[in-house]
């Protein structure tokens, strides 16, 4: 059995004040999950289903409950979003882009082999292939197929060759 949830007394009158004058469902819900808990004893699993949200929210929701109201309106998020395993900022990506940008307009192309193992040197670390193609297409670089044929063939010298 799991252990029994507890909240202070000032978390139970602050939900039981945000019940009657909620204004949006978040709140609603987030006061519901500690008066369902404290009032009727219910579990986290059988909240959830009462709320219609996953057992992790039901979490979420209460300790969103505890925090005091003046934390509330800066600790809300809007969504998870964001990048959690970026290897380096877009700013530093870009940066780090600039010399090869320069080469890729004098070349006329860019080969990704060099610049993954530039990456992996700069980085202090192994990189994969796609780590390289994903950066650069986060900065708009893509890939240009080749002609059907090369632009310095001969088709007379390749017929005299076959």
């Amino acid at each position: 059995m799991s252990r029994p949830v507890r909240f202070s007394p000032s978390t139970i009158r602050q939900a039981r004040a945000v019940v009657s004058k909620a204004t949006s469902v978040d709140e609603l819900r987030s006061a519901q999950a500690v008066l369902l808990a404290v009032d009727h004893g219910m579990s986290r699993t059988q909240i959830a289903g009462l709320l219609g949200v996953a057992e992790v929210t039901v979490g979420r929701l209460r300790h969103y409950a505890r925090k005091p109201a003046a934390e509330k309106k800066s600790a809300r998020r809007t969504g998870w979003g964001g990048r959690r395993r970026a290897l380096m900022t877009l700013e530093q990506e870009g940066a780090f882009l600039q010399p090869w940008a320069e080469q890729a307009q004098t070349a006329g192309m860019l080969i990704v082999g060099p610049l993954q193992a530039a990456l992996a040197q700069k980085l202090g670390r192994q990189v994969r292939p796609s780590v390289a193609y994903r950066m650069l297409a986060r900065h708009g670089w893509r890939k240009l197929t080749p002609d059907t044929r090369h632009p310095k063939s001969d088709p007379a010298k390749q017929q005299d060759w076959k």
